[in-house]
């Protein structure tokens, strides 16, 4: 009688989505390390939270603004895990933190002016660094959720930190339904940000200078791509994904 070979064991699924899937944090550090966007987005959207409250107050957007400037290359850091990327992010964020503490200290709100410069660069480094993490990676994980939410946000404050300085280089840039001629308040410009980002065009802040309307149409720009490659892309894999199943 032909001895019967025995039924080869299932090899483990070698499908490294399903691995990390399986491989779950065994502390809050670890699972903070492994979903750095998720810290990212909840400090963006504590931060918005926090914002009408503080407005009013020259001070306030300062301090709010410092605070950012520590969470967001600690998120491109993780993210990137690599020196490269550190580095440029804290090159960016140390002249930004110094130059808005001088401007509090000092009473010389011109130099948020100058900080604002490096503020944006830094938000679009960031949403920039979060955008080829997610088009690099083969698997839709929870961290790359929280990553596309992330990135919408950091472009929205990238682009009004440069309403902003726009604002100080050419005064009335902007001008709004409730005094116009006034100068718009970051409040207003973060508004018209996510307004023109997500292009739902409900604003009450129009672009009145050249360089504010070109601004404006960058960013209008930058959210159809977005929308478009990034978050296409990732329903596209959640899709292929949920099929192997």
């Amino acid at each position: 009688m032909q001895a019967m070979n025995p039924t080869p064991l299932e090899a483990p699924s070698d499908d490294p989505c399903a691995r990390e899937e399986r491989e779950a944090p065994r502390n809050l550090f670890e699972r903070i390390k492994r979903q750095p966007s998720a810290l990212l987005l909840a400090a963006q959207l504590l931060s918005l939270l926090l914002y009408p409250l503080m407005d009013g107050t020259y001070s306030g957007r300062v301090l709010f603004g410092a605070v950012a400037l520590v969470v967001v290359p600690l998120a491109v850091w993780v993210v990137g895990r690599s020196s490269a990327a550190n580095w440029i992010a804290w090159s960016l964020a140390l002249p930004a933190l110094s130059l808005s503490v001088a401007a509090l200290l000092l009473d010389r709100p011109e130099l948020v002016i100058v900080s604002s410069v490096f503020e944006a660069l830094l938000y679009f480094y960031a949403a920039a660094s979060l955008i080829r993490y997610m088009l690099n990676d083969e698997c839709v994980s929870s961290d790359e959720l929280f990553a596309a939410g992330a990135t919408f946000t950091l472009l929205a404050w990238g682009f009004a930190y440069a309403y902003f300085v726009c604002q100080g280089l050419y005064p009335e840039s902007f001008l709004g339904s409730v005094d116009p001629q006034r100068p718009r308040s970051w409040m207003e410009l973060l508004f018209l940000s996510f307004t023109t980002l997500s292009g739902v065009g409900i604003g009450d802040i129009l672009p009145i200078s050249a360089p504010a309307r070109v601004l404006v149409m960058l960013e209008m720009m930058t959210g159809v791509g977005y929308l478009a490659t990034v978050v296409g892309r990732l329903i596209s894999l959640s899709v292929l994904r949920a099929k192997r199943r």
